[in-house]
C-alpha cells in the first residue's frame, strides 16, 4: 500500500443529530415550563417584563414538541431540522435584542447571554448534524 491508498479515518460527528435534538427539546421543555410557572419571581430577579417570560416560554413548549418529533425520526426530516436550526438563530438574535434594548439586572443580563449561547451552540451542532446526513 502507498501512502495515497491508505485509508483515510474521518472523524464522525461524535454525538447524533438524534441526541443533539432530543436534547435540545428536553432544555427547551425545561426552559418552558420554568418560564410560565416562575415569570413573575423571574421578572424581578432578572428585570425582565413578566409577560415577555411568560410568551417566551410559551413559545418553548411547542418547540419542543417539534423538536422530540424530529429527533424520533430515522433520520431527522431535513425540512424539520431546518426549521428549528432557523428558530434556534432567531431566538439567539431576539436574547441579544432583547439584552440590548431592554434594562435587565446584571444576573438578568448573565441569563440571556448564557442562554443565547448554549442556543446558538446547539443550532450548531444540528446544522452539523444536518450536513452530515
Amino acid at each position: 500500500m502507498t501512502l495515497a491508498t491508505l485509508p483515510v479515518k474521518r472523524p464522525g460527528p461524535r454525538i447524533s443529530l438524534r441526541h443533539v435534538l432530543a436534547f435540545d427539546g428536553l432544555t427547551c421543555l425545561l426552559m418552558g415550563v420554568l418560564l410560565v410557572a416562575s415569570a413573575a419571581p423571574l421578572s424581578e430577579l432578572l428585570g425582565l417584563a413578566q409577560q415577555l417570560l411568560f410568551v417566551a416560554g410559551l413559545v418553548l413548549l411547542p418547540s419542543a414538541a417539534l423538536m422530540f418529533v424530529a429527533a424520533r425520526q430515522s433520520p431527522p426530516a431535513r425540512a424539520l431540522v431546518t426549521l428549528i436550526v432557523a428558530g434556534n438563530v432567531a431566538w439567539v438574535a431576539a436574547s441579544v435584542l432583547v439584552a440590548v434594548l431592554a434594562s435587565p439586572t446584571v444576573l438578568g443580563l448573565v441569563f440571556l447571554l448564557l442562554q443565547a449561547a448554549a442556543v446558538a451552540v446547539l443550532a450548531g451542532l444540528e446544522q452539523v448534524g444536518l450536513r452530515a446526513a
